[in-house]
């Protein structure tokens, strides 16, 4: 699984996506509320994890994730 942190701009805020090997979006939400989007996606166990690297990832940049 692949990891996105887009920054946002003006009124829209940063948004994480989640993505699989064929790079198919799995989630997308917002970096400050990804809770409802990961349990939604199946992820709600890993949801620290995730968040842990995401918190670290510069914008832009894609990091896999092996879950």
């Amino acid at each position: 699984m692949y990891v996105i942190k887009v920054r946002g701009v003006a009124k829209i805020p940063d948004y994480v996506q989640l993505r699989d090997e064929k790079f198919t979006l799995l989630a997308y939400f917002r970096l400050d509320r990804p809770d409802k989007a990961l349990e939604k996606a199946g992820f709600a166990e890993q949801t620290d994890y995730i968040m842990n690297k995401v918190k670290d990832l510069p914008f832009g940049q894609i990091l896999k994730l092996d879950i």
